[in-house]
């Protein structure tokens, strides 16, 4: 796991937000796949860096959110 800048490919990314987001501008988080990764940004704070993961990393996180 490593934290990017923003870089020119992040800009060109299609970002999603979960289905669970009310779509009122609150917490949520946006996931992006971009080739052999998966990143992770602020729905609030775009500007910041991404988080980019392992598909298998995104993979057993979302394993265990949907256990919580």
């Amino acid at each position: 796991m490593r934290v990017d800048g923003v870089g020119a490919y992040e800009a060109e990314l299609a970002w999603f937000k979960s289905s669970y987001s009310a779509g009122d501008g609150g917490d949520c988080v946006e996931v992006a796949s971009c080739f052999d990764t998966v990143q992770v940004r602020d729905s609030k704070d775009i500007a910041r860096p991404s988080l980019t993961l392992a598909p298998s990393a995104w993979t057993a996180f979302i394993t265990f959110a949907r256990e919580v």
